[in-house]
């Protein structure tokens, strides 16, 4: 069993002596601990290690949360989601329920040992052609959500997630806000896909690549989605800004060429606003090139990661390898340098 140190070691902002669940440092190190213990769960089954000897439990613990289920993928039996349940002690005045949920639902993305590195390999692929939605695992992740907001309605949820872990928990909030249901969601180093834009030191280069990518877009989207609409024969209607409701925190760290685009989409789209091109930036910024491409050949995608509101926070504390650019870690550590910005599609 871990000592006294090793168990506050292991169970990341220790440093943390209350939770002001008002504060969003305290609010995103709780939720991404969470999902580092949906990580340790998965890591102390493959390593044989339980009860006394498991490592997880301090990650929930600590914060006064009780593991209530692990989501178990159907093809290699690992676990990659937890739902957890906060259970204040009764002697504690200082959890106020109204002001944080009592459940979160957490989601870990890949982890490189034997035992879960090729089904997580292949589901990162399936992102990456924007198929996730057609997996079993996402699957049992919209299932499990689904049934918790039934259970204990979508205010006393939490959505969690990491890398690809992100991508299941942006996949059931999107499911459950074209319900009317917005969850809070905790989107750490949320995966998008597209050309590595944001590397491109020539602000001017940048930001011609990016106006160029928004006209093809919103001229692609015209043509592709009036062909649809003359094939159904159906009124018009945007499911992207009955979207624009549902605003996930995103934690992204522009060194990392996983998440950092997310910076670069959301600027993007002001920047379009400031110049007076709002309107075409509305059409491209609800789709993808590569989707539209797909569209105009009968096969429809809605492109996971490409959302209408978000609340961004960027990293922009330095940091020297991709271990630490695309870590959990880093989003619990004190005395980083963030800024956020509230961005809203209207």
């Amino acid at each position: 069993m871990p000592s006294e140190k090793e168990y506050f070691h292991l169970s990341g902002p220790s440093h943390l002596t209350y939770i002001d669940w008002n504060n969003m440092y305290h609010r995103k190190s709780v939720a991404a601990s969470l999902v580092q213990g949906v990580y340790t769960l998965e890591k102390d089954r493959q390593g044989q290690r339980y009860g006394v000897n498991a490592l997880a439990p301090p990650w929930w613990l600590f914060f006064n949360f009780q593991l209530l289920h692990t989501l178990v993928d159907d093809v290699d039996s690992s676990i990659f989601g937890a739902i957890y349940e906060l259970k204040p002690p009764p002697y504690n005045c200082s959890y106020n329920l109204h002001q944080n949920s009592r459940f979160v639902i957490a989601f870990r993305g890949t982890i490189t040992k034997r035992d879960s590195v090729s089904r997580d390999l292949k589901l990162d692929m399936r992102c990456v052609i924007n198929g996730l939605h057609q997996t079993s695992r996402a699957q049992i992740a919209i299932q499990a959500v689904g049934n918790m907001v039934t259970s204990v309605g979508g205010s006393n949820i939490w959505l969690a997630g990491h890398s690809l872990g992100s991508s299941m928990a942006m996949l059931a909030g999107k499911t459950m806000a074209k319900c009317g249901i917005f969850i809070e969601s905790f989107l750490f180093n949320p995966p998008y896909i597209s050309a590595p834009i944001e590397k491109i030191k020539d602000k001017n280069l940048k930001h011609g690549l990016r106006v160029a990518s928004s006209m093809i877009a919103a001229g692609l989207t015209i043509v592709v989605k009036g062909k649809q609409q003359q094939q159904r024969s159906l009124p018009t209607s945007n499911p992207f800004a009955a979207l624009s409701e549902w605003v996930p925190c995103l934690f992204v760290n522009p060194s990392d060429p996983i998440c950092s685009e997310y910076k670069g989409y959301f600027e993007h789209r002001n920047k379009m606003e400031e110049i007076g091109a709002g309107k075409i930036e509305r059409l491209a910024t609800q789709n993808s090139i590569g989707c539209l491409v797909m569209g105009a050949f009968g096969k429809e995608s809605e492109p996971l990661h490409l959302i209408p509101s978000a609340y961004l926070t960027v990293n922009l504390s330095p940091s020297k390898e991709f271990k630490e650019h695309h870590g959990i870690h880093q989003w619990w550590k004190p005395e980083m340098h963030l800024q956020s910005n509230l961005y809203k599609y209207y």
